[in-house]
């Protein structure tokens, strides 16, 4: 079976979840080897194989740290060298997008970005996209090269496959680019204990109808309840009441995660953009008139300011 490359996204040697998300889509198509890069590379070797990595390829250098990006693109692009990989995936971050598509550009390969589904196909990998403002539902396949593909956060249920997981060391020769930007300081962003935005398996959000900065410790009051995210529409971005950060939709980020639950949110086009292809939608709005209501699995009509508290006191008393 032919070996699929798996970009690993690691914090010191901890694997992050879209990771092992890749390594089940992985499996669909061939043999996880795994490429783990920069400080701890090689702790990420026992999660790795664990969830079916048949190898981890490692590698550590300062460069990885005080440069961007590019170092990455060349420890990929010898990896591909040394595997002759059927495909190439990495995880649909902005950082894992950039890194996919200067890899696609060097080794004269097609790309596929954000991804919900992988299957094997004839011809190659068939990846399940979401397009036009996620209007419609495409198959997509690389007609040329090896198929680099991004894979959206929680596009697939992380399951355990117990591999080999053998640790080689990856011989990586840096290009002249790769000392071109480097990084002159970083400050560490504020924890709010929430998961992150993108990768949650639930998303609370908060649009034009919480009606203030103020108000927004109500979505936060359920999402908390939860174990959530919050996310927040453009209108309520542009009006200053919640960080751009936040912000979910086509000009913010995009989700996809298990449960969205959109609080005053019409559901205009460029919001559902960012979210469509959450599993199961909940919207409270008292407009039974919002487009949002056309997309949900689940809607209530009323005001959030009475819905939303009773919700988040209902979900904690029954968490006891």
């Amino acid at each position: 079976m032919a070996e699929v490359l798996v970009y690993v996204d690691h914090v010191d040697g901890a694997v992050r979840k879209p990771t092992l998300e890749l390594l089940t889509l992985a499996r669909r198509i061939g043999e996880p080897v795994a490429v783990a890069l920069g400080s701890g590379a090689e702790n990420t070797a026992a999660a790795l194989a664990e969830h079916g990595a048949v190898k981890v390829l490692t590698h550590d250098a300062s460069e990885y740290a005080d440069y961007l990006v590019v170092p990455k693109v060349d420890a990929l692009q010898a990896a591909v060298a040394a595997v002759s990989p059927a495909a190439v995936l990495v995880p649909s971050s902005a950082e894992g997008k950039e890194i996919a598509a200067r890899l696609a550009l060097r080794i004269g390969s097609g790309i596929i970005t954000d991804a919900v589904d992988l299957e094997a196909g004839d011809e190659g990998p068939v990846a399940t996209q979401s397009v036009f403002a996620a209007s419609f539902t495409t198959k997509t396949r690389v007609s040329k090269g090896t198929p680099v593909i991004t894979v959206k956060p929680n596009s697939a249920a992380v399951e355990a496959a117990p591999a080999a997981g053998a640790v080689e060391a990856l011989a990586v020769t840096f290009s002249a680019q790769a000392t071109g930007t480097k990084v002159t300081g970083r400050t560490p962003r504020e924890s709010t204990g929430r998961p992150e935005l993108t990768e949650a398996a639930i998303v609370v959000s908060g649009g034009r109808g919480v009606n203030g900065a103020e108000n927004f410790a109500i979505i936060e009051a359920l999402a908390d309840s939860l174990g959530a995210a919050v996310g927040a529409s453009r209108a309520a971005v542009d009006a200053g009441w919640y960080p751009h950060t936040n912000q979910v939709g086509q000009t913010g980020k995009s989700v996809s995660p298990q449960l969205y639950i959109a609080n005053g949110i019409s559901g205009a086009i460029q919001h559902r953009a960012g979210m469509q292809t959450s599993k199961t939608i909940v919207a409270v709005n008292k407009d039974a008139e919002a487009p949002i209501f056309d997309l949900v699995d689940y809607g209530v009509v009323g005001d959030l300011f009475d819905v939303v508290p009773q919700l988040t006191e209902e979900i904690n008393t029954r968490k006891g």
